[in-house]
């Protein structure tokens, strides 16, 4: 090989590599700029992101909302702002028992299960009236929102009629379909359903189930939540015939048990 194209194939090849180097500069400068670029747009989702979570959690719950809205949709046979009076009996009943309960208060179900069927048929005779007044005060003491569900859910069944309302609030507190106070299960919409299959006037009900699921009485019950709230009632069961507490002679404890509330029931009326 002659020392001219020896020379010249070397040339060539510091071309060959030269071009090589600024190929792979090239590669490489790109691949920092995609580095960089991927970094930023992770950056700013992380921040996106982040923002997201914040705007979230100032966000108020679905309950909060309902408890601030402006507009009400109260259930048929219902009276007073907002529809919170729910008075249940016959127009000539003189007097007007109130009754102020918490669908998770275990000691609500209690006197239900004992005294419940007693009110029902005093009631149907006309012997007085019930005001009903529902609360969800448990909800905070023990966290949850089943109190909050089910005062909506008897709200449904108030839209069905009075009567769907005592069955419905009777089964709710039913020993077998009332929870553990520590079981959420009311904030279930499924299992309050299942509970209104109990019901005659409300199994296979679409109106019903439609209002329950879709929450159409959860303003109303806020409503209430606040109507009992500000009545000074600290406890539930508590019974009142016209204002004044009916409670067992000498306490101030609430009659559990039919003979207890008969005559705490008799002396109430004839005062």
């Amino acid at each position: 090989m002659s020392a001219r194209n020896s020379h010249a194939n070397k040339a060539a090849a510091r071309e060959r590599l030269r071009e090589e180097r600024e190929r792979q500069a090239k590669k490489d400068r790109a691949r920092r700029r995609l580095i960089v670029g991927v970094s930023a747009v992770a950056v700013l989702a992380a921040a996106g992101g982040i923002g997201f979570a914040v705007v979230q959690s100032n966000k108020p719950s679905h309950w909060e909302s309902a408890a601030e809205a402006k507009t009400v949709t109260a259930p048929k046979n219902t009276s007073g702002t907002n529809g919170t009076t729910v008075v249940i009996g016959k127009d000539s009943a003189k007097k007007t028992l109130e009754l102020y309960e918490d669908p998770r208060c275990p000691v609500c179900a209690t006197f239900e299960q004992a005294v419940g069927s007693t009110v029902e048929k005093d009631v149907e005779a006309g012997k007085y009236k019930i005001r009903y007044v529902g609360a969800t005060f448990i909800d905070n003491g023990i966290p949850g929102v089943g109190s909050k569900n089910a005062l909506s859910a008897l709200g449904a069944a108030l839209d069905v009629g009075p009567e769907a309302f005592l069955k419905y609030k009777s089964a709710l507190y039913s020993a077998e379909f009332h929870p553990e106070e520590k079981n959420d299960k009311f904030a279930e919409d499924s299992y309050l359903l299942k509970v209104a299959d109990s019901v005659p006037a409300l199994k296979g009900n679409a109106e019903f189930r439609k209002n329950v699921e879709d929450g159409t009485f959860d303003a109303w019950a806020m409503k209430m939540s606040e109507a009992f709230d500000a009545s000074g009632v600290r406890g539930t069961p508590t019974l009142k015939m016209d204002g004044k507490p009916v409670t067992v002679q000498g306490t101030d404890n609430p009659p559990m048990t039919v003979a207890e509330f008969d005559t705490a029931i008799d002396a109430a009326l004839k005062a």
